[in-house]
């Protein structure tokens, strides 16, 4: 529009110019007039329509930040919000309050006593990537009135890939096949660890590489780790890798059935430092788990698992577990019973026995109590008789 103004103009001008000159000085200086102010009306114009034209640039470029503006933060909106959403925060405590009665040979010892415990506490941080890898960072906390300390781990920090059901890959340090498998079928961790790991035979984590997955009806699953051998606890490199693995089978609903084993040094030997013995443990359990009641057993038998010691030894053990409901409010009674002989060769007369009973009374979701007796003692046919009878209330909470 502004060129087209310009245009008028020009054209007006060059009419002057051809105005014949015969024409009386009146009447030009008139029309000179009357064209001046054309002229000057149509400049105004012109710098009117300038002004518009300048403050809508201005308006269009404050539209075009405000936009940006807008775009950039609806995309760390967005960013934050998948940030929120693919990342889980979780927590667990087992804790107990409770009397021991420590005696050996007849004499207390000074575990007797009572006191609180945290045995453990886990928080818990998983991120999901996309739909395959995703990553888990999990501490674990106890502290202990008998040992008067507190301690802190990473108990779990692993990369992810589930890549379908029947293969999941693990990276670091995260669940063993066995212990974890065998405390979902027990129930009870948070009143005491399972067979193999109440006695050290085995661990619930290790650092190393994990496969697992089931089939795609849940029948068959499996799980198996080549890991550093010392547990979580202990990170630090050896010579040689150790191995564990669990097939398990669900041939009906509820029922559970599964073998497992293990094989290594246990991170005792390095290039510097080697062991005479290599540890082997064999697993099996069976459980059955409706809604009103479970029951279940664990057996291991290992050899060699002081893998240092110069003697060659044997143990193996049973554990036989259940719970029943009492009402329908989630009240369940539970109790098991553990035997074990922990030295076959070298004094096989030596004797573990474990049972505890209780009943578990859920207080609010994710949290619950029970009152419980338990009972351990060790014994042999040369003297040693250590016996303990603790009581108390244990509890789990979880978020």
């Amino acid at each position: 529009m502004r060129s087209n103004l310009l245009a008028t103009a020009i054209v007006i001008g060059l009419g002057l110019a051809a105005v014949a000159p015969a024409r009386a000085a009146d009447d030009t200086a008139a029309q000179l007039a009357a064209m001046k102010a054309q002229i000057a009306a149509l400049q105004a114009q012109l710098e009117e329509l300038q002004s518009r034209t300048d403050a809508q640039s201005e308006v269009n470029v404050t539209q075009a930040k405000a936009i940006e503006a807008a775009q950039a933060t609806n995309t760390k909106a967005d960013a934050l919000e998948k940030l929120v959403n693919n990342t889980k925060f979780s927590g667990r405590m087992y804790y107990d309050f409770s009397h021991i009665d420590a005696e050996s040979n007849g004499v207390n010892t000074s575990a007797t006593g009572t006191g609180f415990d945290i045995k453990r506490f886990y928080l818990g941080v998983d991120h999901k990537f996309n739909d395959i890898w995703s990553m888990n960072l999990t501490t674990d906390f106890q502290y202990s009135s008998a040992i008067g300390s507190t301690e802190v781990y990473l108990k779990k920090a692993y990369l992810e890939g589930n890549f379908s059901k029947a293969f999941d890959l693990r990276l670091g340090s995260t669940d063993l096949p066995w212990v974890p498998f065998a405390e979902n079928a027990y129930g009870y961790r948070y009143v005491e660890n399972t067979l193999v790991d109440r006695l050290k035979y085995g661990t619930s984590a290790d650092w190393g590489v994990h496969v697992s997955g089931a089939s795609d009806s849940g029948m068959f699953n499996y799980a198996a780790a080549m890991i550093n051998g010392a547990g979580y606890k202990n990170p630090s490199r050896s010579k040689s890798v150790d191995f564990e693995g669990r097939i398990g089978f669900m041939p009906v609903e509820g029922l559970t059935l599964a073998v497992g084993g293990y094989t290594g040094k246990l991170g005792k030997e390095t290039e510097t430092v080697d062991v005479p013995h290599t540890a082997k443990r064999f697993d099996a359990l069976a459980a059955y788990a409706t809604p009103n009641f479970r029951i279940g057993a664990e057996y291991f038998s290992a050899t060699d698992w002081n893998v240092a010691q110069v003697d060659e030894d044997k143990a193996d053990g049973y554990s036989v577990f259940g719970n029943v409901a009492l009402g329908g409010n989630g009240i369940n009674l539970f109790a098991r019973y553990d035997s074990a002989k922990t030295s076959k060769d070298i004094d096989p007369s030596l004797k573990n026995t474990y049972y505890n009973i209780g009943v578990e009374f859920p207080v609010i979701k994710g949290l619950k109590i029970a009152p419980v007796y338990k009972y351990t003692r060790l014994e042999n046919d040369t003297g040693v008789d250590q016996v303990t009878k603790e009581l108390g209330m244990w509890g789990e909470f979880r978020f």
